[in-house]
């Protein structure tokens, strides 16, 4: 598959954009600072640009059988404005201009899925990420709405604690409430997760909550 990749500098992005190459996949990523990505491979293109160049994200998209967003607000507590929530917008413009439906994303299970049953992370997490994370949240609500009112096949895989130890090949998903799940996650898995959705058909419109 061709595959464009945002966020593809960061810490869950560059082990999605490795993924992606390993499984075989052309990936188009395109990153304000490309030197960032340090990976050279005949079937990665990266290009410079910035989310909230639409045309820059437009071309990006062009071509792609699929989007990955492995995009995640900064949670510095002085952190303002909406530059994600704009950007994941004409990331959405962009795939409906070029007629290109699927994606794949990041969220938090602060943010419910219809298919949840009443859970504590309901109750705490949303709490516990407005008196600590506020601008992040608003960002991540931004986020997830931009994609989910939107009419394209998306899959948006809910974390709450990624880390940097090696990956387990465990992989919990599924819905609050409904099946068992944890908190913490390899970013390594992560990104396996990410990647295993171009071909998964059991989360399409719908954002499950992963953890190891």
């Amino acid at each position: 598959m061709r595959v464009t990749v945002f966020g593809a500098t960061g810490g869950i992005g560059h082990l999605v954009v490795q993924q992606l190459l390993d499984d075989g996949h052309q990936v188009t990523a395109l990153a304000r600072t490309p030197a960032k990505l340090a990976l050279t491979h005949p079937n990665l293109a990266v290009t410079a640009g910035q989310l909230s160049d639409p045309a820059a994200v437009r071309t990006s998209v062009a071509g792609a059988d699929a989007v990955i967003s492995a995009l995640g607000p900064s949670l510095k507590r002085s952190a303002t404005g909406t530059p994600l929530t704009e950007g994941t917008q004409n990331i959405v413009k962009a795939m409906e201009a070029e007629q290109v439906t699927r994606f794949i994303g990041l969220a938090t299970p602060s943010l419910a899925d219809e298919k949840d049953k009443p859970h504590w992370k309901h109750r705490v997490l949303p709490v516990m990420a407005r008196l600590m994370f506020p601008n992040a949240l608003t960002e991540l609500t931004g986020m997830t709405t931009a994609v989910t009112r939107s009419g394209l096949d998306y899959t948006i895989a809910r974390i709450t604690n990624p880390t940097d130890k090696p990956a387990t090949g465990r992989i919990r998903s599924g819905f609050l409430g409904h099946d068992a799940s944890g908190s913490a996650m390899t970013r390594a898995d992560i990104a396996t997760f990410l990647a295993s959705q171009l071909t998964d058909t059991r989360y399409r419109r719908a954002m499950p909550a992963i953890s190891n």
